[in-house]
């Protein structure tokens, strides 16, 4: 099995970056369902259902391959060097919730804004204008509709760009109506899929979720598996989403939401048996993941084949309290920082050397938003500025097939009838060893059929 090294990010410590040269030796170019009870654990199952593919566990070339995003300045269009100041910038919405207890993205913000700052001083902006964000954050669910009326109040707005949004998606969406166009990096609610307006790069959590049960059946080989969670409307929607593609693959289920930030877990992995489970999947924030990984290992239940989660754990929270990520499998919508055979990463790690900090660089959540936003730059690029207008940015969104940079080798917007916004579906499995090494254990992973194509 194939190793693959997160260079550049000294766990311990947060070290500094040590990064590859920039990838200017290559290029490529491209052009609902209810959240989960918060009572006691619960139990289902289904009639097992066919996987839309097989699941690849050959070693190989990671990210996409010979498809990966190597120079961002050929994907997005741009002319090399800094946006001209003196000309009017292109001024686009940015929403994500931000500053309560527990955001499902809060570094979001900050993987957008160092792709703006990236495309300003070295790609040239937009046609040479500067690209500049109109910000707004969600903490309760009354900021949805303040922050939309905030958007819409801008006439010259060409489309939003959102981050993680939980709490305040459903009235944020509600207000806007579709009256300006969304593109999303990976939508956390239901909410954001059912949008007609709306283009989700990366996926959703129903869609990039769901391959949790493909991976069960096809590489775990397992029957049994326990969902532990906490009780945040950040991560509902997530859990259930988890629980469908398990049930859809025959897999039988114990879901087992606890509170929010509760050290003593020792009760909630007895209910969710979590020691007899084929598979045990923590689906937390940072935060919880520490509070989880200590409450598995206490209870000696450490195998990092059974224990599978979503990668909010690779966050430098995680670090600062268990000293490293948790040896456990993780399933990614996006590249994986420091994937040394990805031949994507070492243009973002480059990136990330000169504009954010070692602590952040890794996160998911910083990654997405990055690759997101350099998107955007590159559809508005390929409209032109003379041309810009919220219909021509959303007919050019839902027009991108990928590949995605930092995402999915391929993209289908409008593939899922009951979720018109969604257009990947595809996740890649690592399993963690320590020592900043992770091992390729799936390729590109789709959902099972039944979920698939809802």
């Amino acid at each position: 099995m194939r190793t693959y090294r997160r260079t550049g990010y000294a766990v311990a410590a947060l070290a500094a970056v040590a990064l590859a040269a920039a990838g200017c030796s290559s290029s490529s170019s491209s052009s609902p369902s209810a959240p989960a009870s918060s009572g006691a654990a619960s139990s289902s199952a289904a009639a097992p259902s066919s996987s839309s593919a097989p699941v690849s566990t050959v070693s190989g070339s990671g990210g996409q391959g010979a498809q990966s995003v190597t120079n961002y300045l050929s994907y997005t269009g741009g002319k090399a060097g800094a946006a001209n100041a003196s000309l009017p910038p292109v001024t686009i919405g940015y929403l994500n919730e931000q500053g309560d207890a527990n955001p499902p993205g809060a570094l979001a913000s900050n993987g957008a804004q160092m792709a703006v700052n990236y495309i300003n001083k070295e790609l040239g902006g937009v046609d040479g204008h500067p690209l500049k964000l109109d910000t707004c954050f969600t903490t309760t669910e009354e900021q949805g509709t303040t922050c939309a009326n905030q958007f819409l109040a801008n006439k010259s707005l060409p489309l939003i760009s959102t981050g993680g949004v939980a709490v305040g998606a459903q009235s944020f969406f509600n207000t806007l109506q579709g009256k300006i166009p969304v593109i999303d990096g990976v939508a956390v609610t239901p909410f954001d899929a059912v949008q007609k307006n709306t283009v989700i790069l990366f996926g959703d959590s129903t869609h990039v979720l769901g391959p949790m049960g493909t991976y069960a059946t096809q590489v775990l080989h397992a029957k049994t598996a326990s969902v532990i969670y906490p009780q945040t409307p950040g991560l509902a929607p997530g859990a259930t989403a988890i629980q469908q593609g398990l049930k859809a693959a025959g897999v039988q289920v114990t879901m087992a939401p606890f509170p929010v930030s509760d050290t003593n877990l020792a009760s909630v992995l007895a209910a969710a048996h979590a020691s007899t489970a084929d598979m045990v999947i923590p689906y937390a924030d940072a935060t919880d993941c520490v509070n989880l990984a200590k409450a598995l290992t206490q209870q000696g239940i450490t195998d990092p084949k059974k224990i599978v989660s979503a990668p909010l754990c690779l966050s430098g929270t995680v670090i600062q309290g268990l000293g490293d990520f948790p040896k456990w499998t993780y399933s990614i919508a996006s590249s994986l920082f420091g994937d040394t055979t990805d031949p994507g990463m070492p243009a973002y790690m480059a990136v990330t050397k000169k504009y954010t900090t070692p602590a952040n660089a890794p996160d998911p959540w910083e990654i997405v938003n990055f690759g997101q936003i350099l998107t955007v730059d590159k559809l508005l690029n390929q409209v032109g500025y003379a041309n810009i207008s919220q219909s021509s940015v959303i007919a050019a969104a839902k027009a991108f097939k990928g590949p995605q940079a930092l995402g999915a080798p391929s993209l289908d917007c409008g593939q899922f009838a009951a979720a018109p916004a969604v257009c990947n579906d595809q996740v890649q499995f690592f399993e963690y060893n320590g020592k900043n090494q992770f091992s390729k254990v799936a390729g590109w992973t789709k959902p099972p059929a039944s979920v698939t194509g809802s």
